[in-house]
C-alpha cells in the first residue's frame, strides 16, 4: 500500500509540472505581442510609448530566451509567487482566492447533485422490469451528453427565468441564483455517471457472486445495493474525480453564460488581455485540484475493490 501511495504521488506532481509547462508553452506561441496586451490591459495605458514597452519587456522578462524564462518561472510557481496581474496589477494568488468562493460554493453544488442524478437514473435503469423504460433510461445518457453546457444554461435561462420568472437569470446574489447554473454545470457530469454506473451494474448484476446471493433467496433491492452497487461503484467513482478536476474549466462557460463572478470569468478575462501571470495561475489551480481529487478516489479505490493494488503492483512489477 505505501508503494502504490507513493507512486500516485509521483504520478501527481508529474502531472502539475506538464501542466504548467503546457501552459507555458501555449502561452508563449500565442499570435501578437503580449507585452502590448499586457499593456492595453493595465489602468493607465490609454498611450504606451516604445520605452514603456521596452520597461515592460524587461520586468516581465521577455527579453531572456525562453528557457532561462521557463527557469525562472518555474522556479517562482514552487513557491507559490505566480507574479502580478498585469490587468490589475495584484497579485495572481489574491486575484484567485478573490474569486475561488464563488466557484467552491458553484461545485459544491453542482457535484453532488451530478452524483446523485446521475446514481439514481442508473440505479432505476437498471431496477426495472420493464423492458421498455429500461431501454429509455439508459438512452438518457447517450442524449445528454450530446449537449453542450451553454446550449443547457440558455435553455434553462429562457424557461425558468424569462418565462416562469423562478430564478434570476444573471449574478451572485442568493441561493436561487445559484440554482440553474449549479444545474447547468451538474448536466454533464451527471449523464457521464449514469452512463459509466449503469455499464458498470449490468456487468456486475450478472456476475456468479450474484447468482448465487439470487439463489440463496436475496430480493432483487438487496441484490443490487448490498452485493453489485459496491463492486460496480469504482468506474463511477474514477468517473466523479474527473469531473471534480474538470469544474474549472467547465465553470468558464457556465459563469460567463449566467454573468457570475469566479474563476471562469477572471480565466476568460485573462485570455482576452493576455494576463499571462493569472492564466498560468487558473491552469496549475485547476491541474493542482484535478490531481488531489483523483489522488484520493486513487486512495479509495482499494477500500472499494483491494485488487486495486495487487493488479497495480504486479503491473509495475
Amino acid at each position: 500500500m505505501r508503494r502504490y501511495v507513493l507512486w500516485r504521488l509521483v504520478q501527481a506532481v508529474g502531472v502539475l509540472w506538464a501542466a504548467y509547462t503546457l501552459a507555458f508553452l501555449l502561452l508563449d506561441v500565442l499570435p501578437g505581442d503580449p507585452v502590448a496586451a499586457m499593456a492595453g490591459a493595465g489602468l493607465n495605458s490609454t498611450q504606451v510609448t516604445p520605452e514603456r514597452l521596452a520597461e515592460l519587456r524587461t520586468e516581465y522578462g521577455f527579453d531572456r530566451p525562453l528557457l532561462v524564462r521557463y527557469a525562472a518561472s518555474i522556479g517562482h510557481a514552487v513557491r507559490g509567487d505566480f507574479g502580478d496581474s498585469v490587468a490589475t496589477g495584484r497579485p495572481v494568488a489574491d486575484t484567485i482566492a478573490d474569486a475561488l468562493p464563488q466557484t467552491l460554493q458553484l461545485a459544491g453544488v453542482a457535484l453532488p447533485l451530478a452524483v446523485l442524478v446521475g446514481g439514481a437514473l442508473a440505479l432505476a435503469a437498471t431496477a426495472t422490469r420493464r423492458r421498455w423504460l429500461r431501454q429509455l433510461l439508459l438512452s438518457l445518457p447517450s442524449v445528454g451528453i450530446s449537449l453542450p453546457a451553454f446550449w443547457v444554461g440558455l435553455m434553462l435561462v429562457q424557461l425558468f427565468s424569462f418565462r416562469l420568472r423562478l430564478f434570476p437569470a444573471f449574478g451572485n446574489d442568493g441561493a436561487e441564483g445559484l440554482v440553474l447554473p449549479a444545474v447547468t454545470l451538474a448536466v454533464p457530469g451527471a449523464v457521464l455517471v449514469a452512463q459509466v454506473l449503469s455499464k458498470s451494474l449490468l456487468t456486475a448484476l450478472e456476475e456468479p457472486y450474484v447468482q448465487t446471493a439470487r439463489a440463496k433467496g436475496a430480493g432483487r433491492a438487496r441484490v443490487q445495493f448490498r452485493h453489485a452497487l459496491r463492486n460496480a461503484s469504482l468506474p463511477a467513482l474514477t468517473v466523479v474525480g474527473v469531473l471534480a478536476g474538470q469544474l474549472t474549466a467547465n465553470a468558464v462557460v457556465v459563469e460567463n453564460v449566467f454573468s457570475r463572478n469566479g474563476l471562469g470569468r477572471i480565466t476568460t478575462d485573462a485570455v482576452t488581455v493576455q494576463d499571462i501571470p493569472v492564466v498560468q495561475g487558473v491552469v496549475v489551480f485547476g491541474a493542482l485540484v484535478f490531481v488531489l481529487v483523483n489522488l484520493l478516489v486513487d486512495l479509495a479505490g482499494p477500500l472499494l475493490d483491494p485488487r486495486v493494488v495487487t493488479s497495480g503492483a504486479r503491473s509495475r512489477a
